[in-house]
């Protein structure tokens, strides 16, 4: 069994360095003309809502945040300069430094306002998450240069993790007006989701440390290596006997006050405060015919000299076959929107990971903190999300919505000017809308 290790670290580096990933729409979600695309971060907003119906052609988001590397984006997108991965990259190693990718990709999904009371949904995702948690970064850095130039040094990882897992979904999704009375208006929704798994990798240690002796080129390790594939997953051919499959399911709750008084029922949607509550990503993947490896690292080895690639050449190990699995990223959400006048809105979001990052066998998100001003019309949305994130980064960016397209990023703005850029994100729509 070759050792797969570099597969986390190469998927998380290639899309962070190249900045082509991003989390979920960030400041879309919160439009009032998001549509399908608001039901993924709360179920609740699709019913009585101000879309008739809402068919997702394709759309796509992407993030990508790592506390290890600072990156220069801005001169990818400045003419007189030529990006330099040497002079253009900083990295900040620490004893326990993170990677965080994520992938989404909405495949034709509608959404339909049944009635005033009642909306329905059917979405179809594909899905992929990257973490590596609490890794030594002296260690990774110096494995990144093969070990060439190295000083004396030594490490200690005891809470390491890793996971990279792909999954296809399909999902169910209803809403209802639950209590409508004197301007105040509560909303629920649920989505049931069907899961495909295509595939996972996962490691960690019980405790993994080790020194390096620079004039002997010699790696001194102790302690203990887990290293987890489903099927053929790290392999050219991920057949399908090999993938899992599981359940999941997204909840949801709004609600809505408006203190004008009113008999137009073109304002009926309309509210002067909302806020929401939704639980994601409840739910996880089994995988069968799972091989586990424990290797055992009480060795001394010329990391020079060998391939520390395949592990399976420099430790003895263990192996065995059994059935896993996969937790999703289970996550709550919270959201304050007001309506300042008329076309203006500012909302707060908050989203808390559930799944504690010291579980391998899981996918985990970022927290997050982000306030959104934005000017909302029926075929006409802008706004510019201002975020706190882990890793210690904050983004500033900005995101438009033009009839049926939509693009965006939450951190265009503030990649522009920073010299040492830790997260980086995009997002893209198409979509047929039809209003009320």
């Amino acid at each position: 069994m070759k050792f797969q290790y570099n597969l986390i670290i190469i998927v998380c580096l290639t899309c962070f360095s190249n900045s082509v990933l991003a989390q979920n729409y960030i400041g879309h979600t919160v439009d009032n003309y998001a549509g399908i695309q608001s039901v993924i971060y709360n179920p609740a907003t699709g019913v009585d809502s101000k879309m008739k119906l809402d068919i997702n052609i394709f759309s796509t988001s992407a993030f990508a945040a790592s506390d290890y590397y600072g990156i220069k984006l801005k001169n990818l997108f400045d003419s007189g300069n030529t990006f330099d991965t040497d002079e253009d990259t900083k990295t900040f190693p620490k004893n326990n430094n993170n990677f965080y990718v994520n992938l989404d990709i909405m495949l034709p999904s509608v959404m339909l306002n049944i009635d005033d009371n009642n909306s329905i949904a059917l979405i179809s995702r594909v899905r992929t998450f990257g973490n590596i948690n609490k890794i030594n970064g002296e260690l990774f850095e110096n494995y990144e240069n093969e070990f060439d130039d190295t000083e004396d040094f030594s490490f200690e990882n005891d809470e390491f993790t890793g996971t990279i897992h792909a999954w296809a979904e399909v999902g169910l999704s209803y809403g209802r007006v639950l209590y409508n009375e004197n301007n105040h208006k509560i909303k629920g929704g649920i989505t049931l989701k069907y899961l495909q798994g295509l595939g996972a990798a996962f490691m960690s240690t019980n405790g993994m440390q080790g020194n390096y002796t620079a004039s002997e080129n010699t790696l001194a390790t102790t302690g203990n290596l887990v290293y987890g594939v489903t099927g053929d997953f790290d392999s050219d051919d991920i057949k399908y006997e090999d993938l899992g499959s599981g359940f999941g399911a997204d909840i949801g709750f709004i609600y809505q006050w408006n203190n004008a008084q009113t008999t137009d029922t073109n304002l009926k949607t309309d509210y002067k405060l909302k806020l929401g509550l939704s639980v994601t990503d409840i739910g996880s993947i089994s995988y069968d015919d799972t091989e586990i490896s424990d290797y055992d690292l009480n060795e001394t080895i010329n990391p020079n000299g060998n391939d520390v690639d395949d592990l399976d050449d420099l430790y003895d190990y263990t192996s065995e076959i059994k059935t896993v699995k996969i937790k999703l990223p289970t996550a709550i959400h919270l959201l304050a929107d007001y309506n300042i006048t008329n076309r203006f809105y500012v909302s707060a979001q908050a989203d808390i990971s559930v799944v504690k990052p010291d579980n391998s066998q899981t996918s985990n998100s970022l927290n997050t903190f982000i306030i959104t001003p934005r000017l909302e019309s029926k075929w006409f949305s802008m706004y510019m999300p201002f975020g706190f994130r882990q890793y210690e980064d904050f983004g500033v960016g900005l995101g438009l919505r033009a009839g049926p397209l939509t693009i965006g990023s939450s951190s265009l703005i503030s990649n522009l000017v920073s010299d040492s850029s830790k997260s980086a994100d995009v997002y893209i729509g198409l979509k047929v809308p039809i209003y009320r």
